[in-house]
């Protein structure tokens, strides 16, 4: 355990003394840049009541806004979770990328997304799967190595989930 900047970590191996300390908190940069912008992963979109979905359109309208995301963010773009939604509706991540770029306001993006998109989106499926997401051995081995590579390996029992890692590392959960 150490003492850095008036905060407990337990990034060390030695035997604990003094006060508990406090839960680790992400290595700055340990995750490339963060985005604090975008929405956690829990958020539902109003009009289909999907989770995430209000995120993947977040990084959708950065793209059209910057031109690019972040490396951190960019590696995973169309893919990981943004490609498993897509899936689960049976679209293109690039369809809805276009419908984001080519929506001049939330109400033309609403109702072009619902021509894209199947008319039962089986939106209590798709969040139950969301939030099982890294439940499973193989997952939540991926959650102890990027907790590890983090510097907080010694949250692996508060991070229960992948969409809980993405609000960890932007700073929504302490």
């Amino acid at each position: 355990m150490t003492r850095l900047f008036g905060i407990w970590t337990c990034r060390g191996n030695s035997e604990k003394s003094g006060p508990d300390p406090m839960p680790s908190k992400p290595i700055p940069g340990s995750t490339g840049a963060v985005l604090t912008c975008l929405p956690s992963p829990y958020i539902a979109h109003p009009a289909t009541g999907l989770l995430y979905l209000p995120r993947f359109i977040a990084k959708c309208r950065y793209v059209k806004e910057h031109g690019s995301l972040p490396p951190s963010y960019a590696k995973n773009f169309k893919r990981g979770l943004d490609r498993f939604l897509c899936m689960h509706l049976g679209v293109d991540p690039d369809a809805v990328e276009r419908v984001v770029r080519e929506s001049a306001d939330d109400s033309e993006l609403d109702r072009r997304l619902h021509e894209l998109f199947p008319p039962d989106v089986r939106a209590a499926r798709w969040n139950r799967e969301l939030s099982q997401r890294g439940t499973t051995p193989a997952g939540r081995e991926f959650l102890r190595e990027a907790l590890t590579a983090m510097g907080c390996a010694d949250r692996i029992e508060d991070i229960k989930s992948v969409p809980d890692l993405i609000d960890f590392d932007e700073g929504r959960i302490e």
